[in-house]
């Protein structure tokens, strides 16, 4: 495969992988506010509440449509890597608003809204995106070694 057709395909990997990221931020955003500001929960935990939530979409989405060209290994061993990754992703993502929203309160002394709270959880949104991507692409929904004659 030369550079350019590489090139070629992840890119047309990772539009895939972002149209269903879209949908899977779309509800881990309508999660996070309807637990956040409808329930009044604590951002942390409304945070990994909407991943979770999320991730089901994502998983679906991901293994049919944005890798289903790829070798499957094993549903259970697909789907156990899977929730590793996202566990490590959905604790990045906890990690990020937790220290968001303290560095947030310390920079502007005083109380932050829920502006800024959706400002911190949607960077950590774009970090972990990408984290996912990698491992999405490099660990889960691999492709199988080339057979050697």
């Amino acid at each position: 495969m030369t550079q350019r057709a590489r090139w070629r395909s992840i890119a047309g990997l990772g539009a895939r992988f972002l149209t269903v990221g879209a949908i899977s931020t779309l509800i881990e955003i309508a999660v996070f506010n309807l637990l956040y500001l409808v329930f009044g929960w604590d951002p942390v935990a409304a945070k990994i509440v909407a991943s979770l939530v999320a991730l089901v979409n994502a998983y679906f989405g991901n293994r049919e449509w944005t890798f289903r060209h790829r070798d499957r290994r094993g549903r259970t061993q697909e789907i156990v890597l899977f929730v590793l990754v996202n566990a490590a992703c959905t604790a990045l993502g906890a990690l990020l608003v937790w220290a968001g929203i303290e560095a947030a309160g310390l920079l502007l002394d005083r109380e932050i809204g829920p502006f800024i709270v959706n400002g911190v959880n949607l960077m950590s949104i774009v970090v972990v995106v990408l984290v996912r991507f990698w491992l999405y692409h490099s660990l889960v929904f691999r492709t199988s070694p080339p057979k050697t004659p």
